[in-house]
Order: structure tokens, then C-alpha cells, then sequence
């Protein structure tokens, strides 16, 4: 059994914003690429395109349809490995591969000492780890730990891959144990949840839920009133306010 250090007062993780994530995969992709030319032993995939795909992904977005009725959307979801407090995956790994850094809070491999032996996977409740089919080690996000510290690329490469890929700018990356950084505070206003915390794992990462809709996106749409309107407001003034400029 693998012991957890301290907790740590530097907690790097991930805030993301489930208002206005569209599920584009730009992250899953870059996630990828970075982590198949960066940390460890490039990530396994093979038959892309063929019959029998296989290979390991260390971020996925997964789409639901929630609510009912004028209620209902689609929420994009991203999910990786959250980097909890109280990690499974580390108290269960028998040969201490899985191991929690005691100055950043980061939870990592060691693939050298990993055995492929599963434990970890069946530990953590979120899926967030997955057998390399090719190297047969055991493989999860690492917040791009040869990114954020590498002070070899410029400063505002010196994120998750993840990060600097989200073309909405839902994701964020920073110090969650640190109550006035900026991921800290969007939290805070935001109300962002622990994913499932009834396991008791303490995730580092945060989501913020989805806004409730506004009244005006609820409204039904009639271009008759519109066309009929006397004063447009809102986007339809912008409209009707270029159009008067392009005579």
C-alpha cells in the first residue's frame, strides 16, 4: 500500500466551465498529441481507423442531455483525472507507482514501476485511468506537469495542453489552495462542485455548473413582431443599426 504524503498547500488543478464547454475534443486532441511527444512513453494507437481502434486517451469530453422540456440541453462534459486529495488510486497501488506530489498536489505514474496490474483503474470512481494496450502500464492525466514547469516555453504555453487548446475558454488552470488565485475565486463565485463527492476523494479539480437559461432565451421567436417592431432592442438594434450604415 502506497501512503499519501501531507496535504499540500499548493493544489494545481483544473476549473471547468460547463456553461459554455461545446465539446469541440480540441482538448482530448491536443491532450493527445502533447502526451504522445511529452511525459512518458507515447500513448498507444493503433488501427485508427480500422476495424479494432484501440489505444489510451487521457482526457474525454462525454455529452448528456439533461433536463426535460424547455428545460432541456446538452451538457458537455470533460473529464480526467481530478487529482483528489484522498486518492485511491495511490493507497491502492502495490508497488508505489501511483504516488501524489507533496509540493503541488499532482498524482503520478511512475511507469517504470507500474505492473499493469488494474488496481488503480478499479479504485478510482471517475474512469479517469486506462491501460496503455501498448505498453501495458497504466496511464492518466498529469496535468502536463513538462509543460507547466518548463521554463523553455514562453509563459503562456506554460499550461495543460488542455488549457491552451480550448478554443471557448472553458477550461482554466491554477492553484486551488490558494483562496485569492483567479481559478479560486471563479469557483467561489461560481458555486463549483466536487464531481461525486460522496466518495469522499476530495477532487482538486472543480466544474461550474451550467447557468440557469435566461428568460429571453426561452421566449418564443416571431420575426413578424420583429419586423413589425417600432424601437429593436438588443442584438436586432445592433442589426438594424448596421444596416442603416450600409444604406
Amino acid at each position: 500500500m502506497t501512503m499519501l504524503p501531507e496535504p499540500s498547500a499548493i493544489k494545481l488543478g483544473l476549473v471547468i466551465d460547463l456553461d459554455i464547454c461545446v465539446g469541440c475534443q480540441a482538448c482530448v486532441v491536443n491532450c493527445k498529441e502533447w502526451n504522445t511527444s511529452g511525459y512518458g512513453a507515447p500513448l498507444a494507437d493503433s488501427d485508427a481507423y480500422g476495424e479494432s481502434p484501440t489505444g489510451a486517451w487521457l482526457n474525454r469530453v462525454h455529452a448528456y442531455e439533461a433536463g426535460d422540456g424547455a428545460n432541456s440541453r446538452t451538457v458537455h462534459f470533460p473529464k480526467s483525472c481530478l487529482h483528489c486529495e484522498e486518492a485511491p488510486c495511490v493507497t491502492v497501488c502495490p508497488t508505489g507507482a501511483s504516488f501524489k506530489r507533496a509540493e503541488d498536489g499532482i498524482v503520478l505514474v511512475n511507469e517504470d514501476w507500474c505492473i499493469g496490474c488494474g488496481l488503480c483503474a478499479w479504485s478510482c470512481p471517475y474512469g479517469a485511468r486506462e491501460l496503455d494496450p501498448a505498453e501495458g502500464v497504466m496511464k492518466k492525466c498529469t496535468l502536463c506537469v513538462d509543460r507547466i514547469y518548463n521554463d523553455n516555453l514562453p509563459q503562456e504555453d506554460q499550461v495543460p495542453a488542455c488549457v491552451r487548446t480550448c478554443p471557448t475558454n472553458a477550461r482554466h488552470f491554477g492553484d486551488l489552495g490558494d483562496p485569492n488565485s483567479e481559478v479560486s475565486q471563479m469557483v467561489a463565485a461560481r458555486s463549483g462542485m466536487d464531481l461525486m463527492p460522496e466518495q469522499g476523494t476530495k477532487p482538486v479539480n472543480k466544474y461550474l455548473p451550467p447557468r440557469p437559461r435566461r428568460a429571453a432565451d426561452e421566449a418564443p421567436v416571431s420575426l413578424v413582431a420583429m419586423a413589425e417592431a417600432d424601437t429593436p432592442t438588443g442584438f436586432w438594434k445592433w442589426v438594424d443599426s448596421a444596416l442603416d450604415r450600409l444604406g
